[in-house]
């Protein structure tokens, strides 16, 4: 695996980059400011789902997090670590706009990704900094090591964090587009490719209830690179279940159409040798269609790409046991 950087973009010199973050566990508490573009959506008091820093003025999430546009109320912690308790690095912003994806399709999930603009701009620290986001050509083999953090629920009946709440952190693999498909074809939902997924075949790690618009994240070199928006899934940390999220990198032009000044860093990030995840095969899953046999500018439904993390610890699920916000 490796990342390329195309393209001159204002935020490639700053984001990404972690210092505190030294080691790299599953499923248990994560350092402090081992994740600095972590955000906590507040509404009334109470944390309801997570986001990404993107640039000074702007957070990312998922389009579910919001019913309606209505930004009273809403509170962006960045740089917290606890829920309960005092957090000597965190700040706090209103927002001003909420800006969800125009084909957003609450039944399917599809093009779940919103945006938050702050009331007003945030200093870079340690503790708080931008992450980069996957550019419209980067590729998630299956297989590929990604990350997932949040504070959500500790299992699908909602049990809550234990106090104080710490920021959970958990490994899961990319798990590939197709094989995806496989596990949810079946159970009625449809794997699209403006999706990505992640989680382990044997369960145990996954995002639950309250995770949902939290960041799925990848590193090369010293580089971070935020590959999804935790979504949906089935139950939490089920064995082959993996968790689905909104694949980031489709969504690079409608974010720069969104955020005209100092624009967030998209980096190119690019799996090489064959992708395993060519080789599943289900009843209903489509062929494989090569580039040689695509229409120019199109994507065939059932192409292979990378399939978001869950985690055991937190994370959301949407109407009908599945993860989504609320």
């Amino acid at each position: 695996l490796c990342v390329c950087v195309q393209g001159s973009v204002s935020q490639l010199n700053v984001c990404g980059q972690a210092p505190l973050n030294t080691r790299i566990v599953g499923g248990e508490d994560a350092p402090v400011g081992a994740w600095p573009w972590q955000a906590s959506l507040h509404n009334i008091g109470r944390h309801f789902c997570g986001g990404s820093l993107i640039n000074k003025d702007w957070v990312m999430t998922a389009a579910h997090c919001f019913p309606s546009t209505s930004t009273s109320r809403l509170v962006v912690y960045l740089g917290r670590q606890n829920q309960e308790g005092n957090n000597s690095n965190e700040i706090s912003r209103t927002v001003s706009q909420i800006i969800r994806h125009p084909k957003y399709n609450r039944r399917t999930s599809d093009n779940d990704i919103a945006l938050l603009r702050l009331s007003s701009s945030v200093n870079f620290t340690n503790f708080i900094r931008p992450i980069c986001l996957a550019a419209a050509d980067s590729t998630f083999n299956r297989g590929t090591n990604s990350w997932v953090t949040g504070w959500g629920t500790i299992n699908e009946t909602g049990v809550s964090l234990p106090s104080p709440q710490t920021l959970q952190e958990v490994d899961v693999p990319v798990t590939g587009n197709r094989n995806c498909f496989c596990q949810y074809n079946p159970r009625g939902r449809t794997i699209t490719d403006n999706m990505i997924c992640a989680g382990r075949d044997e369960g145990g790690k996954d995002s639950c209830q309250d995770d949902s618009g939290g960041p799925m994240v990848s590193k090369q070199g010293s580089v971070w690179v935020q590959a999804g928006v935790v979504s949906f899934g089935i139950g939490c940390a089920r064995a082959q279940v993996p968790g689905v999220y909104a694949r980031v990198s489709q969504y690079q032009s409608w974010i720069n159409t969104q955020i005209t000044s100092d624009q967030p860093g998209f980096v190119t990030f690019t799996s090489t040798g064959t992708d395993a995840d060519l080789s599943a095969t289900c009843t209903g899953l489509p062929a494989v269609i090569t580039p040689a046999t695509t229409p120019a500018n199109t994507t065939p439904a059932g192409t292979h790409k990378p399939i978001l993390p869950s985690f055991s610890s937190a994370l959301i699920t949407l109407e009908g046991g599945e993860w989504g916000d609320v």
